[in-house]
C-alpha cells in the first residue's frame, strides 16, 4: 500500500486591514476610522498585501501531490493535527509560539512575511526558501517513523508547562504568568531553588510571577530584566531550564522581596500557593485559555515533555 503525501499545515493569522473591513464594512470607513487617530490605510492595506502574498506563494510552495490545509490562529483550539503533519507559520514570531501548545513534535517551519520588520527569532526564513525546506524536512521524515523521531534538521526547544493540583495543564513556549485576574495585588506562598539547589519559601505580594524559557527571554521575560536592572544571566534559546521574575514584590509585615529572580534547572520546579481569591494562569500572552487558582490551590510550574521541533 503506498504511503500518503505529505501533508502541510499553514497557520496564519487575519490581518489588521481584514478585521477593520469586518468592523467598518468598507474600506472608506476603515479609513476614516483610521484618520481619526492619525494613521493612513494606504500602509495598513500594504501589511495586508506583503502577508497575503507570502500566504500565496506559501501554498505554491508545495508540491502538487501533496496534502495541505489552512488554518486561522483563532482556530487552533478546533483543529486537529496528525502526527506526521509539516506546520508551516506564515507571521510573526508570536505565531509559531501560538502554534506550539497544540503540537506533538511535528516539524515546525517559520516564514517570515515581512522581513525586517520582525525580529525573526522562530519565524526566521522567507518565502523563498520554503520549497527547499519542504524537501528537506520530507526527506528526513520519511521512513513510516513519528514526525518527532526523523527529522534531523529541527532544532528542539524548551517549553514551560504549569499544573495546578486540580489537574489543569497549560502549555506555553515563551512563559507562564501568574498573577490576579486585574490590576489587584496577588498573594501567594512562593517556594523555588536557590543558587544552591535548596528551596526556600517567601509569602509574597506582588504584580505576579513570570515563569519562561530562553525563547521566552526575548520578550516579556527580557523587558521585566532590563526595568530592573536585573544582574542575572538571561539564558539563550536553547537553555533546557528556566528563568523566572516575580514583578514588583511588596515588602510588608507578613510579604517578603528577596525572592524575586532566579534560574531554573531543567529537573526543579517552581511551587505556588493561592493566597487570594482569584489567581489567574496564561501563557503566551493568551487570556482567553486560563487556569484559575482560589485560596489554598497549589501550582507548579516546571520544563514541560513537550518540546517545539523548529526547523
Amino acid at each position: 500500500m503506498a504511503a500518503l503525501a505529505p501533508r502541510v499545515v499553514l497557520v496564519h493569522r487575519r490581518t489588521e486591514y481584514a478585521e477593520l473591513l469586518d468592523r467598518h464594512g468598507t474600506a472608506g470607513q476603515a479609513a476614516f476610522f483610521l484618520a481619526s487617530r492619525g494613521r493612513d490605510l494606504a500602509e495598513v492595506r500594504a501589511r495586508d498585501a506583503a502577508v497575503t502574498a507570502a500566504r500565496r506563494a506559501a501554498i505554491a510552495a508545495v508540491p502538487a501531490d501533496w496534502r495541505h490545509g489552512e488554518v486561522e490562529r483563532s482556530d487552533l483550539d478546533r483543529f486537529l493535527f496528525a502526527p506526521d503533519d509539516l506546520i508551516v507559520c506564515v507571521g510573526q514570531d508570536g505565531l509559531v509560539a501560538n502554534v506550539a501548545k497544540y503540537l506533538d513534535g511535528q516539524p515546525v517551519i517559520g516564514i517570515d512575511p515581512e522581513p525586517g520588520r520582525n525580529p525573526g527569532v522562530l519565524a526566521r526564513h522567507s518565502v523563498g526558501q520554503l520549497a527547499a525546506l519542504l524537501q528537506t524536512t520530507a526527506a528526513g521524515t520519511s521512513g513510516g517513523a513519528p514526525a518527532q523521531a526523523r527529522t534531523p534538521s529541527a532544532r528542539t526547544v524548551t517549553m514551560v508547562e504549569a499544573r495546578s493540583d486540580d489537574g489543569q495543564r497549560l502549555l506555553a513556549l515563551n512563559e507562564i504568568y501568574v498573577g490576579h485576574a486585574s490590576h489587584q495585588t496577588a498573594r501567594y506562598e512562593l517556594a523555588a531553588p536557590d543558587h544552591t539547589g535548596a528551596v526556600r519559601f517567601e509569602r509574597q505580594a506582588s504584580s505576579g510571577l513570570l515563569v519562561g524559557t530562553g525563547t521566552g527571554c526575548g520578550g516579556w521575560c527580557q523587558s521585566v530584566w532590563r526595568q530592573r536592572g536585573s544582574q542575572l544571566a538571561l539564558p539563550h534559546p536553547e537553555f533546557p531550564g528556566l528563568v523566572w521574575f516575580v514583578r514588583e514584590a511588596w515588602p510588608s509585615p507578613t510579604t517578603g522581596a528577596t525572592m524575586v529572580e532566579g534560574l531554573l534547572p531543567a529537573s526543579a520546579n517552581i511551587e505556588l500557593r493561592a493566597e487570594s481569591e482569584r489567581l489567574v494562569v496564561f501563557g503566551d500572552g493568551i487570556e482567553s485559555d486560563t487556569i484559575t487558582l482560589t485560596w489554598g490551590q497549589r501550582l507548579s510550574v516546571g520544563v514541560a515533555e513537550h518540546r517545539l521541533r523548529l526547523l
